[in-house]
């Protein structure tokens, strides 16, 4: 009894001596870091904040915790968010400066790393990491080594909910240090065969896991090596409910935004310019505005995709194999290599509707290391390497208007393994003649003698008959307008058109748009 006695008092002693560290807050606890004025010795107040972001490693979060940075620090380290939930990342204003602080992760795997993680909430935070070549500590379910601003793993089976980034500012991401040259055979991977810096990436590796409601707004991502919104999952819908609003993607190395076994994709109002830069030797040089593959469910809309580079791919915004109900609309598409139209094999019900693309699909296979042409329009029956084409199936393109200067010799492909396309109230006004070319997403299609079945293809202004006759889709009733068309009146959407046609659903589809013509 005498034993117990004291037991209970050693405990009682240590439980009342634990460190509390932060401040309390309306649901949790806050917890301040200063770089410049805080101290390790510090319990992480607004007054006397920890200056070292390690010592979160100390601190036990529970739901309702806050890590907030002040305004005019650096850190260097990873903020660790495995298992947590309800954590908020933010700053805080100290000594009346208003730079939001900033990470850098060179030389980390991530500035803020998240997993298996619900309602977590990272905003107004700068982050940087412009090499430092393998992670210190390496994650051992990625294959791939890497390098992220914000990275977050579903790796449990089990439903995770409610991911909310904003306000941020990810910039100048790189695996590798300055002056790396990547090889020149590279590019020519589907993504990639070494490793990259990434803005924001989000990868499923569980069998049932889920991720639900993410909403990434309001920020920037400016010279990143590779992709700067990436969604990968190993199965469909493995990210349901997803928002991408109002960000900004400027110079990254390969596509600005990929969407890969997510459901239920609103994407509006993003500005993504450059996607596939070269200018700087460590990145990939090549990709799409934005692409979705494996997905189902998209609406991406309000967008501008501008001047896309590279030697294959590179579209404003194409819609990659196995999706259905992808709808592309009310986007401006302009000087992008890769081309406009981009809907490939295995896809059912996508559309490209009331679009404006201007000098879309420059690229010119043989050029510049072009490996495959740019095409103004291209329904692609691929669906993988070695792969027997399929599809699309009731493609619906109605209500763009494109036009392609004196500059640019359009290129149209259609693959025979396409079955539905419905083509109306399209404004076509090419300068030159276009001309039909293969489809050429590794090895050419072996292209077809005869047209493919159900197809609608009427009411489009042409600015003379110059459709090209050996395409497998051809047009009937044109309009024509010779005339001097101005592509500021094609930007500001001036409609030529006397009388538009009901949009209607194709001869054999029950189905239609999801979201209605």
């Amino acid at each position: 009894m005498y034993r117990s006695l004291i037991l209970c008092i050693v405990v009682t002693f240590l439980s009342c001596n634990q460190v509390q560290y932060g401040e309390k807050n309306e649901i949790g606890h806050s917890y301040y870091f200063n770089s410049i004025s805080g101290d390790n010795s510090n319990l992480g107040t607004k007054e006397k904040p920890l200056k070292s972001l390690d010592y979160i490693e100390k601190i036990s979060l529970k739901e309702g915790d806050k890590i907030l940075l002040a305004n005019g620090s650096t850190f260097t380290n990873t903020i660790n968010l495995t298992d947590k939930n309800g954590v908020e990342v933010s700053n805080y204003m100290a000594d009346k400066n208003t730079k939001i602080p900033i990470i850098n992760s060179e030389g980390k795997i991530a500035a803020v790393f998240v997993e298996n993680s619900s309602n977590i909430t990272i905003n107004n935070i700068e982050i940087t990491a412009n090499g430092g070549g393998p992670n210190k500590s390496f994650h051992n379910k990625i294959k791939t080594d890497l390098r992220t601003g914000i990275l977050y793993l579903v790796t449990d089976n089990e439903i995770y909910n409610n991911l909310y980034i904003s306000d941020l500012k990810i910039r100048d991401i790189f695996f590798e240090n300055p002056g790396y040259i990547r090889s020149e055979k590279e590019v020519r991977t589907p993504n990639g065969t070494k490793s990259y810096g990434w803005g924001i990436r989000v990868v499923n590796l569980s069998d049932v896991g889920n991720l639900v409601n993410i909403k990434i707004e309001n920020s920037s991502f400016i010279n990143i090596s590779h992709t700067a919104i990436r969604f990968k999952g190993i199965r469909e819908n493995q990210f349901n409910n997803i928002e991408i609003l109002n960000n900004i993607v400027l110079r990254s190395g390969g596509p600005g935004m990929v969407f890969n076994s997510t459901k239920n994709l609103y994407a509006n109002g993003n500005d993504i310019n450059y996607s596939g830069s070269f200018d700087d030797t460590r990145k990939w040089g090549r990709g799409s505005g934005l692409w979705t593959w494996g997905s189902s469910f998209a609406v991406i809309s309000n967008n501008k995709f501008q001047n896309a580079n590279g030697p294959a791919d590179s579209a404003g915004c194409h819609i990659d194999f196995n999706c259905n109900d992808i709808i592309v609309e009310n986007n401006l598409s302009k000087n992008n290599a890769g081309g406009f139209i981009e809907i490939l094999g295995n896809n059912y019900n996508c559309a490209y509707r009331n679009n404006v693309s201007i000098n879309d699909g420059h690229r010119v296979k043989g050029k510049k290391g072009a490996f495959q042409e740019g095409k103004t329009f291209w329904l692609s029956g691929y669906i993988g390497r070695g792969k027997e084409r399929n599809g699309p199936f009731n493609s619906y393109i109605y209500g763009n208007k494109v036009y392609v200067g004196k500059d640019i010799i359009p290129k149209i492909a259609v693959d025979k393994a396409a079955r539905g396309v419905f083509v109306a109230n399209n404004i076509f006004y090419f300068e030159n003649d276009p001309v039909m070319v293969l489809g050429d997403q590794y090895k050419p299609d072996v292209g077809g003698g005869s047209q493919i079945k159900n197809v609608f293809f009427e009411n489009n202004i042409f600015k003379k008959n110059h459709w090209p006759k050996e395409v497998l889709i051809q047009p009937i009733n044109n309009i024509y307008h010779p005339g001097v068309v101005k592509v500021d009146d094609i930007i500001e959407g001036l409609n030529f058109f006397e009388k538009e046609i009901e949009i209607n659903y194709l001869e054999t589809d029950s189905k239609g748009l999801w979201q209605g013509f």
